[in-house]
Formats: C-alpha cells, sequence, structure tokens
C-alpha cells in the first residue's frame, strides 16, 4: 500500500492502457472518480489506481478535461510539492548548461521534462513562463519560488495565451510579474545573430527556439544564395542565413509588426543592405513573386500548424501541399526548399508525402538533404509523440 497522502483516482477495468505502458496521460472516459476525487480543485495531485486497486503513480487530476490526469511521479509514495518541483527544474537546468554556452533557450518543455503543460522560455535575464494546464497554474508560486532561487532572474513574464489552456477551463492573458520590458528583447542566434523577440504581444512566447539547429543548418548552406523565407514571423531562417553569408534574403509575412523587429535585427547585424520584407499573404505573395518571374536559390515555408488535431488532418495536409505546389516555382534549378511542420497531427512521413506529390506533379526530382527537429533543448517524452511535434525537411531539387 502507499504512504501517500493523496486522494484516489481509479483506471477501469481494460483501461489505461497506454499510461501502464508509459504513456504520461490518462483521458476522462479511462477513469472512474468517486465524489471525492471529482471534486477536487482542477490540476490537484492524486494517487493513481489500476483497475485492482494497485498503486501505479501521482498524477495531476482535472475532471473537466479531455486529459483527465496527467503524470507527475511513477512513484506511487511521491509527494509533489514546492522540494519537488524544484529538482525536476534543477534537472531541467542542468541538462541546458551542459547544451549551451549562453543564457537563450527553452528552459522547461512540459512533459518531456516532466512538468505537465508547463513551458519556460530563457532570454538572458528574463523568463517567459506558460503554465498550460491547470497543475501548472496551480503549482506557479512553487515554481516561481524554485525558479528564484535557481536564476534569480530579473524579469519574469506570465503568458497564458495558449489554446491549451481553454481545454483545460483557464483563462488567458499576459503579466510581466517582474521587472520591465522596454520594447523587444534581443536573443542570439546560433552563429552569433540575432533575433528580436515581442514578449508583450508576439507569438507564443516571442521566439522559436525550437528552430535554432535547423536555421544553423541553413547558416551552413545558404553562403552566396539568395533567399526566400515564407511564414517569417520576426526573421529567424531569413536573418540565420544572412548571417551564414547569403547574398539576399526576402523575408514574407502577414504581420507588419513581425518584420519591423526583423528589419531592425537586421541593421542591428548590420545586413539590412542585403535583407527585403513584403507584408502580405503567404500564398498570395507566392503567387505573384512567380508571376514577377522570381527565383531564389533556397526557399523557406514554416507555416502555422495546419493540423494542430487529428481531426485536421486531412485539412492540414491539403494546405502543405499547396505550400509546397506554390513554393516550387520560386526554387530555382539546383535550388533548395525547406518545409516545415509543427502540427502535432502530422508525421514526418505524412509530410513527406505531401511534399513527394507536389514534386511528382511538377516534375521536379528532390532528393532529401536534411531531416530535422527541435533542438535538444525541447526534450521529447517517449511516449508522447506531441512533444516531438516539429518537422523539418531540407529538399534539394533539379
Amino acid at each position: 500500500m502507499s504512504d501517500t497522502p493523496y486522494r484516489t483516482a481509479r483506471l477501469r477495468p481494460n483501461k489505461g492502457k497506454a499510461y501502464l505502458g508509459g504513456h504520461p496521460w490518462v483521458y476522462r472516459d479511462e477513469l472512474v472518480l468517486d465524489r471525492r476525487t471529482g471534486s477536487v480543485a482542477p490540476g490537484t495531485p492524486v494517487l493513481l489506481e489500476d483497475a485492482k486497486r494497485v498503486p501505479v503513480g501521482v498524477v495531476a487530476l482535472n475532471p473537466a478535461s479531455g486529459i483527465a490526469a496527467r503524470e507527475l511521479d511513477r512513484d506511487p509514495d511521491a509527494v509533489v510539492d514546492g522540494a519537488w518541483i524544484a529538482a525536476r527544474l534543477g534537472r531541467a537546468l542542468a541538462l541546458r548548461e551542459r547544451l549551451f554556452d549562453a543564457p537563450f533557450y527553452r528552459l522547461v518543455h512540459a512533459e518531456g521534462d516532466g512538468l505537465p503543460g508547463l513551458v519556460v522560455d530563457r532570454m538572458d535575464d528574463l523568463l517567459v513562463i506558460q503554465p498550460n494546464t491547470a497543475w501548472a497554474e496551480a503549482a506557479l508560486p512553487d515554481i516561481l519560488d524554485a525558479l528564484d532561487a535557481l536564476l534569480s532572474p530579473a524579469r519574469i513574464v506570465l503568458n497564458r495565451d495558449s489554446r491549451g489552456r481553454a481545454q483545460e477551463g483557464l483563462e488567458g492573458g499576459r503579466e510581466v510579474r517582474r521587472g520591465t520590458l522596454d520594447g523587444p528583447v534581443p536573443v542570439r542566434l546560433p552563429g552569433g545573430g540575432l533575433l528580436l523577440a515581442d514578449i508583450e504581444d508576439g507569438q507564443k512566447t516571442g521566439v522559436y527556439f525550437d528552430q535554432f539547429p535547423n536555421q544553423a543548418t541553413l547558416a551552413a548552406l545558404a553562403g552566396g544564395r539568395s533567399v526566400l523565407d515564407v511564414f517569417s514571423h520576426t526573421g529567424g531562417f531569413s536573418l540565420a542565413a544572412l548571417q551564414g553569408g547569403a547574398a539576399s534574403a526576402l523575408a514574407v509575412d502577414g504581420s507588419a509588426r513581425a518584420l519591423d523587429l526583423a528589419r531592425e535585427a537586421a541593421g542591428r547585424m548590420g545586413v539590412a543592405d542585403r535583407f527585403e520584407t513584403r507584408q502580405d499573404d503567404a500564398f498570395d505573395a507566392m503567387r505573384a513573386l512567380a508571376g514577377e518571374g522570381r527565383r531564389f536559390d533556397i526557399v523557406v515555408c514554416d507555416p502555422p500548424a495546419f493540423a494542430p488535431r487529428k481531426d485536421a488532418l486531412d485539412a492540414g495536409l491539403r494546405a502543405y501541399e499547396r505550400t509546397t505546389r506554390l513554393a516550387l516555382p520560386l526554387v530555382g534549378e539546383g535550388g533548395m526548399l525547406t518545409l516545415c511542420s509543427c502540427s502535432h497531427a502530422v508525421t514526418p512521413d505524412a509530410l513527406m508525402g505531401a511534399a513527394m506529390r507536389m514534386f511528382h506533379k511538377a516534375r521536379r526530382r528532390a532528393r532529401l538533404v536534411h531531416s530535422g527537429r527541435a533542438g535538444a533543448d525541447h526534450p521529447v517524452h517517449p511516449a508522447l509523440a506531441e512533444s516531438g511535434y516539429l518537422k523539418v525537411l531540407v529538399f534539394a531539387l533539379d
């Protein structure tokens, strides 16, 4: 028997097999919830038992969510308190300090670091925290105390704007919890370039650390080449390419603010004379560029998630096909196309299939020269495919 102080939730007979096999989630229809457990505050740790009442771990329970239980600890005797949280955060920090020589990275990657729904991005003395689950929201005081003890950050921003929070019954909004923000935040790119992150109004946490390794790959390929960066946001791929010696780069995005930040960063890097921006819908811009006869040595397409859920998979794959079809006329002979997907529901094979169908129709021979994922600061939970969401395919085209 377990000595845990927690209330108990139980798996239904023949349910919860994924959890028992290592998956960190339990869905609501897999649980038996008694009156006491079913009434706990969302995010409360409870003891999880199998159908035979054998304790199998401590989970964060949210009876109102489709994902009703999220793994905290496989030890049924674990006590998930401030010390437990501090230990998990300490291990997350130790991994990053082995990987990076500068404090610009994802410090916590939710289930990948054993902290369900918690995302923390570090940008020098600034931490941007996303408590995306009821457990992370409820544990926020202990999380903040532990981060203080580890890093003493001068600035902290709470970003509660993620899509997942609504599914957890949580409200949105952003809050500067400590310090002040005096405009965009400089973030160092691999190779010495920089991005300017819009923390207060930008997408996600303001910067996409997950793409930094793939941007470094592009920089290595870009010397002397012309680059088109579609769905550019603040110019991560195009600025990395320019830092790597690209002859020119054009960034296309629908956000005037994002492009303003990209231009400002290019100026600070001393590459503004090789950098161009175009504010437009990405699909309309690709059609227009083709009509103008523009061709590029390297085209990068890094769109938003076209298939964030399984029920959007078919429509999402059509959108990736459309992206590839419109990009192909812009890739000069012997050039390269980079196609990215951050869609949870799209596997690498499915993304490859969408691209290959368009290559076949366009009669372009393709060779896959790089297959990328998120960096090591985005560790993947081995049983949770969603934690390894990013796919990047780089093709050389004839």
